[in-house]
């Protein structure tokens, strides 16, 4: 089979496409998967380059998101059978024509949704929904601050947030950015690098805001609790932005502001029933099509570093995602 193989640490030079052994047949509880669509994330930028937390060695397969066919099942399966439409999530390997996946990792396309679609669902959607609705227990009138809101985390916490009733101000980058974050339901989409917060306090009527939905930190980490209200949430998602912020506890300390780690393999680790839940509910919500995916480009599995590098430059609007 064709894949995209990681042949040393470094940028999107160092992947090439090859010619590499099919997969075994599939183990206890695996499923074989002819992948058709592969989402392209941050994390491969960061795992490309050594300096993930998972960090393997090369030569490696990147990829750990994708939607395709189910080819065969291995002993132990009655959950899905040959000819099933899956999306998955997987470590490694998805940047290849097919792999072997933990069956409990995957989950069945809604009729409603395209495998392209699928391919860059369930990471990012679970993602939002466990931030915003149990981390930062949003509630219908809340008023949230959205950062990255074009990016591939971003643009689904628009969606999620407005439909479960919130008011939300969008930061982004570009005029063509902050004009997709309103087609997706933001109430208010504005720029941030010269300063958000006197906008914010303008858009709020001066309350400020009740959560703040962070996957960029860095140096407008400050600037964001000051824009929260007594008893405000910071969810904090990445570092997009750069070196982790220091928080001024003495800031969260008057404010009452609650300063919020998010991250889903946490929640997957610990709490896989929650997990689970998630899922099918964010699942039902896709097929009656109250959530969709906004796919900015579609690359070939051989264009694998340009889009990469697409996401370096943070020319990406939603997500990216690899086909064939």
């Amino acid at each position: 089979m064709k894949a995209v193989v990681c042949e040393a640490f470094g940028g999107p030079e160092v992947l090439s496409l090859r010619e590499v052994p099919d997969p075994p047949p599939p183990g206890l509880g695996e499923v074989q998967v002819r992948i058709t669509a592969r989402g392209v994330q941050y994390v491969d930028v960061l795992m490309l380059a050594g300096k993930y937390q998972f960090r393997p060695e090369p030569p490696f397969i990147p990829g750990s998101e994708g939607a395709g066919e189910v080819v065969a099942a291995g002993p132990g399966v009655v959950s899905l059978r040959p000819g099933d439409k899956v999306m998955c999530r997987q470590r490694l390997g998805a940047f290849a024509e097919c792999s072997n996946v933990k069956a409990e990792d995957c989950d069945r396309v809604p009729a409603a949704m395209g495998l392209d679609e699928a391919a860059v669902f369930r990471n990012v959607y679970h993602t939002a929904y466990h931030a915003l609705l149990q981390r930062g227990r949003l509630k219908a009138g809340d008023r949230v601050l959205i950062h990255g809101a074009a990016g591939g985390i971003g643009l689904p916490a628009v969606q999620i947030a407005k439909l479960y009733g919130a008011q939300i101000i969008a930061t982004a980058s570009t005029d063509e950015k902050r004009a997709v974050c309103l087609e997706e339901g933001a109430d208010y989409a504005i720029p941030y690098h010269d300063g958000f917060r006197d906008k914010v306090m303008e858009l709020t009527q001066g309350r400020g805001l009740d959560i703040v939905y962070d996957p960029v930190n860095g140096p407008i980490f400050e600037e964001s609790l000051r824009c929260l209200a007594w008893s405000g949430r910071i969810l904090i998602l990445g570092f997009l932005g750069g070196a982790p912020a220091a928080a001024r506890t003495n800031y969260l300390l008057i404010k009452g502001i609650e300063a919020i780690g998010v991250r889903i393999g946490g929640l997957n680790e610990a709490h896989p029933e929650i997990a689970l839940a998630n899922l099918k509910t964010l699942i039902g919500l896709a097929a009656e099509r109250k959530l969709k995916p906004r796919i900015w480009r579609r690359y070939p599995l051989a264009q694998a570093s340009d889009a990469i590098q697409a996401l370096i430059d943070r020319a990406v609007i939603g997500k990216a995602v690899l086909t064939g």
